[in-house]
């Protein structure tokens, strides 16, 4: 990374889709529920073989446009630091939508590794309206708190955006921009959650940055070997679960089978 690397080369991260919190329209659970429940789920995939996991309140929908409620950041900083507790891997964080500065605050309070931000470079439409890009005010707000370590993995052309408005800037071209404001990794997605990211896509953000370039969604034992050339890490989280829907509980199965398949492709020097 640009500055640091707090993952491996080839890195597995995992997906912890904390259950929806406090205030949300899909909050049922109590507080040491949902802890819990984040806290077995981070577990099997430490002991299963992951390298990193990384938690996001999916399940908070319909999602706030970057400004989340003190509730949020507090309920996430509860999970975060049972997770911290719990497993001995990198630990990261997203906070939807694009709450940057709230997940750099959870992960300063919580000893975590990474956040993984969207809208870094380039506004967008999102799901949530329009998105502006926050690179500066994020990496100021990072230094005035102290969170330097913490680093940024930026997602660009995000999944769940419309990119018409910069349609004339290419993917490589984002790439390099995130680069050159200060990310320490990118990440590529396909266009929705559990939607295979494409290789050709992580080829050309490859070429375009020195940064590590990760495969940000639809990842699964199958197209692992497809994408290993062109990235160096993987988030993969609908394919772990139960049907392969990411509002699943985990399979362990799913999660063996992927822990397999990267260490097939690692023996194999592929």
């Amino acid at each position: 990374m640009s500055g640091h690397s707090p993952l491996p080369p080839k890195a597995l991260i995992g997906m912890v889709h904390v259950a929806a919190l406090p205030g949300t329209p899909r909050h049922r659970l109590p507080m040491p529920s949902i802890v819990d429940q984040a806290v077995s789920e981070a577990t099997l995939l430490a002991t299963s073989g992951f390298d990193a996991v990384l938690i996001e309140n999916m399940h908070d929908l319909p999602y706030l446009n970057r400004q989340v409620g003190p509730e949020i950041t507090a309920a996430m900083t509860a999970v975060a630091c049972a997770l911290r507790r719990a497993v001995s891997v990198p630990i990261g964080i997203q906070v939807l939508a694009g709450a940057n500065r709230e997940a750099l605050s959870v992960a300063l309070a919580a000893g975590l590794q990474f956040i993984r931000a969207e809208g870094f470079v380039f506004a967008h439409i999102a799901d949530e309206g329009w998105m502006d890009a926050d690179a500066a005010a994020l990496l100021r707000f990072r230094r005035m708190i102290g969170a330097e370590p913490v680093a940024v993995l930026a997602d660009i052309k995000k999944k769940h955006s419309s990119h018409a408005v910069t349609a004339d800037v290419s993917l490589a071209e984002t790439a390099h921009a995130a680069e050159f404001f200060g990310a320490d990794a990118v990440v590529v997605t396909g266009v929705a959650t559990g939607q295979a990211t494409s290789p050709g896509d992580a080829a050309e953000a490859k070429r375009a940055t020195r940064l590590p370039v990760f495969a940000g969604s639809g990842t699964t034992p199958e197209n692992l070997e497809s994408l290993w050339p062109h990235a160096d890490g993987f988030i993969v989280g609908s394919w772990l679960k139960e049907s392969g829907r990411w509002d699943r509980p985990l399979d362990p199965e799913r999660v063996a089978a992927t822990v397999e398949a990267v260490r097939r492709l690692r023996e194999g020097g592929v």
